[in-house]
């Protein structure tokens, strides 16, 4: 199969030798890909390669995710909003529901190479409370792994995301789904979802890492988070994952008062709140993981062309190369930013 360099995918198996422009060798056949192959290949001009045909489960940048995927989902979705009635009414949730909903979710995660695709096309205003559940759930999963983290201890902390927000299901909807701006009053009884979330999942669970995670993941490392105002000395390292990852979702997210923000522009956010709100560490991680899969996403720039990303600085994460029609354009060496990505 020969295919450009900027659709290469981490794991990719080279089928030929490549070699750059100027006949210097680059890389062996049966090479297997990773992201700094495909910086070094952008680098040397190289613009296709052979590859080997099999691509089981791979979902292509700029694609929908698979079928699959996108039916496990949408069940998730409709599975988690009869775990939040099962909680409302009874004040637990039945121990296989939860997993009957994860299980098969995390089993298809794990067959999806593009985050970045799969979060540009899995949004609806109509189901935010239990879409963003599962997003964290979702992000919480990839950056337990991505941290080094077992397969068992990603598994946990994915489930600690996914249950992160079961609390709001004592919150009356008028009040979540509250178009205008909440009163204190309300403002107050929302924050007390992390509380609810704890009490419910210890009667549900008796887990203490997905508990302490609905309890912190509110909790700033300045110490002006919420319930407890503690700074990230006494939270949980689940929760501090959990919070980089509810942050993100809920800004690219929309709702019915909110329109969702641009997926790159709010990685820059997070970076900025790497420095005072949240784990530097954790952030950092995620970004620098996050931010490869948006080589071969067209951009509209702040000047009002649309270009393709092809090739991400090691140092200015958030200045890449971009291809516009033949050219190319540093991003690094000009005031133009991207102001989105396209989908």
């Amino acid at each position: 199969m020969r295919l450009h360099v900027t659709k290469l995918q981490a794991g990719d198996t080279l089928r030929q030798h490549v070699f750059s422009p100027n006949g210097l060798h680059i890389m062996a056949p049966g090479t297997v890909v990773t992201d700094v192959h495909i910086n070094l290949l952008l680098r040397h001009q190289v613009e296709y390669v052979e590859i080997l045909d099999a691509r089981p489960h791979a979902s292509h940048a700029g694609q929908l995710p698979e079928p699959a995927f996108q039916a496990q989902y949408d069940k998730a979705v409709s599975e988690m909003k009869s775990m939040f009635d099962q909680a409302f009414q009874y004040g637990f949730v039945a121990p296989e529901s939860i997993d009957q909903t994860y299980d098969p979710l995390v089993e298809s995660m794990q067959l999806e190479t593009d985050v970045v695709g799969l979060l540009l096309t899995l949004n609806s205003k109509d189901d935010y409370t239990y879409e963003h559940c599962i997003q964290v759930g979702m992000l919480s999963f990839y950056i337990a792994k991505w941290l080094g983290h077992t397969d068992e201890e990603a598994y946990g902390i994915g489930k600690a995301g996914f249950l992160h927000d079961i609390g709001k299901s004592k919150i009356h909807r008028t009040i979540l789904l509250k178009p205008s701006r909440l009163t204190d009053d309300e403002y107050e009884h929302i924050k007390r979802h992390t509380e609810y979330g704890y009490e419910i999942i210890m009667k549900s669970l008796n887990d203490r890492t997905a508990a302490y995670a609905a309890l912190q993941h509110h909790e700033r490392a300045n110490g002006k988070g919420y319930p407890f105002g503690i700074t990230y000395d006494w939270v949980q390292p689940a929760s501090k994952i959990v919070a980089v990852a509810d942050i993100y979702s809920a800004m690219i997210s929309s709702r019915i008062y909110k329109e969702k923000q641009d997926l790159f522009v709010v990685l820059k956010e997070l970076y900025d709140l790497s420095f005072s709100e949240l784990d530097p560490t954790i952030t950092q991680t995620f970004i620098r993981r996050m931010i490869p899969n948006f080589i071969g996403k067209e951009a509209l720039l702040t000047n009002g062309e649309v270009g393709e990303i092809v090739m991400n600085h090691t140092t200015e994460l958030f200045q890449p190369l971009v291809r516009i029609g033949s050219e190319f354009l540093d991003l690094s060496r000009v005031d133009i930013e991207i102001e989105r990505i396209l989908p």
